[in-house]
């Protein structure tokens, strides 16, 4: 009997928190402008979420706002910002050996490692880029490694990895720069040994794809395929799991990009080569001096990461410039800004303010905007959900008093899927 009833009552309070979630995902937004990011701006417009979802958007004179919604009210309404590339959650905010998850540096080549492994949705850095309207981050191992590990992309909301979770990999990442050479006489040391272990890997996936698919198509064909390339009878030829492969397999068949961080036009030249020789979906991160190859990467088609605006130029940095997002965007490639990794502050940047800079030096509102909202989310395949204000689309939204990229303007409230998830003003 004791034990009907504690079911029971288990039953209660699941149902009692799941009216709660529903009722929190209840709201209505009213902007003296809203930029949806799917059109012009609107003006006295209003947002109104429904179960989770943008069920209405429009001018206030024809757009009704539902009884029971809880109704907030800003200067500036956009839609939840995006950072493209960061590593919030994985590296966190205490700079400790516990919270420093971003790279391992035992092998250069790990595809394997999955950010979904590692990530914190309890950390305070999470709460603390939320605060400034970030409702959507691609996080995971940083630049350092030829190939670091994968990205995850999640909500900055959630109780767990599986509630914050909006994509398991949004890429995997690789390093084509000196930030991954070795000291010491290890490997690699060079630029050239870099790329020779990047290509080799790859060459081995393929290798590894092509005998897999061998073996699926005779199990289709109902041959018995057992002989491997040496014509040894009575082993299967399928090859053993092998995780790193795998991943790479993925990679090659442009199931899941590769986010490659290189900054020095030599560097990112010889990433479009690679890209070509193996014709992978690439997204380009860092690029400082992209500038410098435009044509080449309008050719190709690539999507680019931008570093931080601000930056501190130096190293491998010293020629990059606040105008290039500006000057990429001009040209017509797709850009979305990053908070980035610094190993000496492992803290996070807040693209928000990073983006204020780029409008500041060419990019404008609007470019600025489209770099942390839509851009982003169509270079990450998650624009259905995320990215502008649309009915269908996940409700997700920030609410300013100002222009958000006016440094005395705050963040008033953040909206995840319909519930309130800040309202500290930052």
């Amino acid at each position: 009997m004791r034990a009907r009833i504690g079911v029971m009552a288990a039953a209660f309070i699941a149902a009692v928190g799941g009216l709660a979630s529903l009722a929190a995902a209840q709201v209505a937004v009213k902007g003296e402008t809203v930029y949806t990011m799917a059109g012009e701006p609107i003006k006295n417009g209003v947002v109104v979420v429904t179960d989770g979802k943008i069920a209405a958007v429009g001018p206030a004179a024809s757009v009704r706002v539902p009884e029971g919604h809880r109704v907030l009210t800003a200067k500036v309404v956009t839609p939840g910002l995006i950072d493209a590339r960061g590593t919030v959650g994985v590296s966190g905010i205490l700079n400790q050996r516990q919270d420093q998850d971003q790279l391992e540096s035992s092998s250069p080549i790990q595809p394997e490692l999955r950010a979904i492994d590692a990530y914190n949705p309890h950390d305070p850095l999470v709460a603390w880029v939320r605060g400034f309207g970030i409702t959507t981050i691609n996080t995971g191992h940083a630049p350092g490694e030829v190939i670091s590990g994968q990205t995850c992309i999640v909500k900055t909301s959630g109780n767990t990895i599986d509630a914050a979770l909006v994509k398991e990999t949004g890429a995997v990442a690789a390093t084509i720069s000196p930030s991954a050479q070795k000291g010491g006489g290890k490997s690699p040391g060079t630029r050239a040994k870099m790329v020779a272990i990047l290509r080799e890997e790859l060459i081995k996936a393929r290798a590894y794809a092509e005998k897999r698919a061998k073996k699926e198509d005779a199990a289709a064909d109902g041959s018995s395929d057992t002989a491997d390339g040496d014509g040894e009878a009575g082993k299967s030829s399928s090859p053993d799991r092998n995780l790193r492969l795998e991943t790479l397999e993925k990679v090659l068949a442009g199931e899941i990009p590769l986010l490659v961080t290189a900054h020095r036009a030599q560097d990112i030249d010889t990433v479009l080569r690679l890209q070509k020789e193996f014709g992978f979906r690439l997204i380009l991160d860092g690029a400082a001096e992209s500038y410098l190859l435009v044509d080449q990467l309008k050719a190709a088609d690539v999507p680019v990461f931008m570093h931080p605006t601000m930056m501190r130029a130096f190293g491998e940095l010293e020629n990059m410039s606040v105008e290039t997002a500006a000057t990429l965007a001009e040209a017509g490639i797709p850009v979305a800004i990053q908070s980035g990794f610094e190993s000496y502050v492992p803290k996070s940047r807040v693209v928000l303010f990073e983006a204020g800079i780029a409008a500041a030096n060419g990019l404008g509102i609007d470019g600025a905007l489209r770099a942390i909202t839509i851009t982003p989310a169509k270079i990450l395949g998650i624009d259905s959900r995320v990215g502008s204000i649309e009915v269908g689309k996940d409700g997700d939204l920030a609410l300013y008093d100002g222009d958000p990229f006016e440094y005395t303007t705050h963040c008033t409230a953040v909206v995840i899927e319909g519930a309130v998830v800040s309202e500290e003003v930052r």
